[in-house]
């Protein structure tokens, strides 16, 4: 059976330690499937607002399981959304995905604590270029 899935992650793109994690995740996806869009850009901002989602927060980020085929109330914020990155990777990083067994409540306050503290280690983004030229297509708004 093939997945035809197109999961992608929505971050804070003027954030450094989002911008990071959104490279790990890029480098550790051999095929390919996720797609990656910053909150403040236009397939984000369109994608929140036609599901209802605060279009001006930037202190989380939100998983689409298929952004081709995006279904109402779907998604999956903060922590729960981070771990559904991880389970679309391939090798030893897919283990992560099994924090969630770990409920919500306790995964989440965690990951609001770095959330609110995130620019003050790593700053604000400073947009540099791909090392790897391929990775362009991989964003929506390209």
């Amino acid at each position: 059976m093939t997945d035809s899935r197109t999961p992608a992650l929505l971050y804070d793109g003027e954030c450094g330690l989002c911008s990071a994690v959104v490279r790990f995740l890029i480098r550790r996806d051999p095929r390919g499937r996720l797609r990656f869009a910053p909150l403040q850009g236009p397939s984000a901002q369109r994608y929140l607002t036609q599901q209802g989602l605060p279009a001006r927060s930037f202190d989380t980020l939100v998983f689409v399981p298929d952004w081709n085929d995006p279904k109402p109330g779907v998604h999956l914020l903060r922590s729960s959304g981070a771990l559904a990155c991880f389970a679309e990777l391939e090798g030893p990083w897919r283990a992560v995905s099994w924090l969630r067994v770990i409920p919500a409540l306790l995964r989440d306050p965690v990951y609001r604590l770095v959330a609110a503290t995130r620019n003050a280690f790593l700053g604000n983004h400073a947009p540099k270029p791909l090392t790897e030229p391929a990775w362009t297509q991989r964003f929506l708004d390209q």
